[in-house]
Parts: C-alpha cells; structure tokens; sequence
C-alpha cells in the first residue's frame, strides 16, 4: 500500500534524541567495514605458507571485500527503498558473519575469496550504506560532526582488531581466528536493530517540497501518493535515480574518488607484511595499525568539527582537497623509511591525513547532492570506487612480488592521492567560477527584461 501525504510525513531531522543511538550503530558498522578489510591483513603470512601464494594473491581478500563492499552500492540502494534500512541491515549482518565462519573451513585460496572476500563483503555492503544513509535522516545542523562521529569507528576498531588478529592466530591459528572473527560480527544485527526510522505523524496538507526529504519506505511502501491542490497524481518512488548522474559536482566527486581509492588502502593493506619482512616481531609489526587507528580515532571527530564551522562547510570540497594532498605527501616522503622509528613516525602522519579523507569524503558527498538523492547517488559512487579498489592493492602487491621493492608502493599511492587533490580542487574552482558566470548572466538578463528590479 502506498503511502499518501495525508496520511502521514516524516518529521524532519531531529539532530538527537534517538538519532544518537543511531550514531553509536553507525560507529559499529562503519568500525566493522572499514577496519576489517585492513586488519585481516594480519593474517597475510600465515596464508601464504598455508597456501603458497605470494603478497598479491593475499591482497586479493582485502580488495574483494572492499570492492564488494563499494560495487554492491547500486543494489544495497534499491533494496533500501523496497524493504527499508533495517531488515537490509538485519540479513547483511547474517551475511558478514556468515561468511568468515565459512572462510575459516577453506582449503584454498579461491574459497577464502569467495568466502571471506565476497560473501563478508556483501554483508559489510548491507549494513554499511543503510547506515549512512539512516544517519542523514537523523542529523542536518551537526551532520558534519555526527558523520565525524561516526567516521571514526573506523580507527577505533582498527586498533582494536589488529592487535586482537595478532593474539587470535598465535593462540588459535588463522582458522580459529576467523571463526571467532565471525562471531564478533554479528554485532552488526544488534546495530541494524537500533535503526528505527523516523516517527511519522498525521497531517492533512498538500505535497510540498518537505517530502523528498522522506525516508527509505519499509517494505511494500515504494509508491507515494502526492496531493495538489490542482490534480491527484500518484508519483512511484524511483529504486534508484539515475539522474543525479548529470551534475557536474558529483562527476567531478567521482573521478577524484576513483584516483583516491586506487592508493588510499594500498599503505594499510601492506604496511604489516612490509614490517615483517624488516625484521620487526611480528606483534610489533601488528602495533602498527592500532597507531595509525589510535590518531585517527582524534583526527576524524576534530575534522568533522572543523567542517562545520560556517566559513568551512561552504568551502567543503577544497577542505577534502587539502587532506587528499596531505596523505598524499605522507606516503610520498616516508616511502624510504625501513626501521621500527620511521614507520611509527609514518603512522602518525598517515592517521591523520586519513582520518581527514575519511571524516570529510561522505559530507562531501551529501553536500553535492542533498539528503534526497544521497541513497542513489552513493550506490552509483560506491559502484564506480569498487573497479579503483579491486585494482589498487593487488597492483601494489604485484609490484613487491616482482621488484622486490616497498617503495614503489608508497610513491605510487602517494602520487595518486596528490593527482586527486588537485585535480579536485582545480575542478571545483572551475565549476564555482562558471556557475557564478552564469548566475551573473542570468541576473543581467532579468534587468534588461525587468528594469525597475
């Protein structure tokens, strides 16, 4: 049954209240979804003796969940807006932990693909968007600050799971380690059951521009029924919008996010098994992850502060420039760092370089396109960033295998993720400069028509 304005609207964004509890889910979910693919990579030597494959073979599991997690975003959006974020988060959550469960039985390295790589990732796909995007709904003064908030359980569970990798596969070996890992994630369906939508209320009104602001419908409500004084014309919510596709901004975001992804993970991904191989014991090498995610834990709420002062959040693309430059930098000067004290110096650059990217990528986003066609345009980012993240750390992997050489690897992110910032920032400016041309255009005309304005 369709829902009819007059017969009830969501209430707009309450900035608190319940919308907290949402935000401590979302921190879950995005911990779980960002951190895991990284702190799997604990377990990257163990595999390759277990298995005789190389470093690009073991990369492979970190880019397949990453790239399921981003090239599902098209179909994780229209399952939204036919079923609702709950029930989508609610199976995701079965998914995920599913699947390592499943991994930790795997007798070769095409099963841990398809296991913990793509059936994991499909799970993390489910839970991480709907959280996103029930995290719109619920803020709109301090979202900038609720997505900093919320970005940083990304750091948070990075420190925590590396080191906690580590102890599992001395303990238990990788198999138990990824049994128990699966476990812990069904923490992901306690998180999708606090996502309750919006409370709606009774309202006899006509259809006004309010109600694109509405909430994924729950299942079975695609249909909303709006009422004009004029006529009475149903109008069918669109699965996913296609349309968002031709503002200029959001192509500009997707061609900077694209160069992004191709080197952002790269350094994470690799950086345990680079340590290993310098000699640094492999609890130490594991250390590693849990300071870059212990700086990042403070750079992304500081960051999502600082995006909402007013004289900041109008100039939001050119704030994610500048942090794209700086992690570019990072991994560019610190490529020829090889013992224990560089690499903590390079970690505690790269925290904060990355907890900028990550606490600003999103509000970027929601930014250029609004909260009503955030769900559509997200999918279609994610989907485009899945092909950049398949590429980017096997490449970088195929690189140490052949070349025998980590410094290729940092030069490479590094180089990308500068390429992006400026590419992002001299298209935002020249997209600035020619709307203001054409505003200034317009308003000329309407003098010459209109003189007395």
């Amino acid at each position: 049954m369709g829902i009819t304005v007059d017969e009830r609207e969501t209430e707009g964004a309450p900035d608190g209240g319940w919308g907290w509890i949402v935000l401590l889910g979302g921190f879950v979910i995005t911990g779980f979804s960002y951190a895991f693919p990284k702190a799997i990579s604990v377990y990257f030597k163990e595999l390759m003796r277990e298995f005789d494959c190389g470093y690009s073979d073991t990369a492979w599991i970190s880019s397949i969940i990453l790239a399921v997690l981003y090239g599902s975003g098209p179909v994780c959006s229209i399952m939204v807006n036919k079923f609702g974020c709950r029930p989508v988060m609610l199976v995701g959550g079965l998914l995920a932990s599913g699947g390592m469960i499943s991994a930790s039985f795997s007798a070769n390295i095409i099963q841990l693909y398809l296991t913990a790589g793509v059936i994991t990732g499909l799970g993390l796909a489910l839970n991480f968007q709907p959280s996103l995007i029930m995290l719109g709904s619920y803020f709109d003064k301090r979202r900038p600050i609720a997505n900093g908030l919320a970005a940083a359980g990304s750091p948070v569970f990075l420190s925590a799971l590396s080191p906690l990798g580590q102890e599992l596969l001395n303990h238990y070996g990788w198999r138990g380690g990824f049994l128990i890992t699966g476990g812990l994630l069904l923490n992901l369906c306690t998180c999708a059951a606090v996502m309750r939508p919006l409370k709606r209320k009774e309202r006899k009104a006509v259809c006004s521009q309010e109600l694109k602001e509405m909430l994924p419908p729950e299942a079975g409500q695609e249909t909303i029924i709006c009422e004009d004084n004029n006529d009475k014309k149903p109008t069918k919510k669109k699965l996913l919008d296609f349309s968002v596709l031709y503002d200029r901004g959001l192509i500009i975001y997707i061609i900077a996010k694209f160069i992004v992804v191709l080197g952002l993970f790269v350094p994470t991904i690799l950086l345990v098994n680079y340590a290993k191989d310098q000699g640094v014991p492999d609890k130490d090498a594991a250390f590693l992850l849990s300071i870059i995610g212990f700086i990042d834990i403070f750079a992304r709420p500081t960051c999502g502060i600082l995006a909402s002062l007013k004289w900041i959040r109008p100039k939001m693309s050119y704030f994610f420039s500048l942090a794209l430059l700086f992690n570019g930098l990072t991994d560019v000067c610190s490529a020829t760092s090889t013992d224990y004290k560089g690499l903590i110096i390079f970690c505690v650059f790269f925290g904060l370089s990355y907890g900028m990217v990550g606490a600003l990528q999103f509000e970027v986003l929601m930014g250029i396109v609004g909260t009503s066609s955030f769900s559509s345009a997200l999918g279609l980012v994610l989907l485009i960033e899945a092909v950049a993240v398949l590429i980017g750390p096997p490449s970088a992997g195929y690189l140490v295998d052949k070349y025998k050489n980590y410094e290729l690897i940092f030069y490479m992110a590094g180089g990308e993720l500068i390429t992006a910032g400026i590419f992002l920032a001299f298209a935002s400016f020249c997209l600035l400069t020619k709307r203001n041309k054409d505003t200034q255009q317009k308003h000329h005309a309407d003098v010459a028509i209109n003189p007395k304005r």
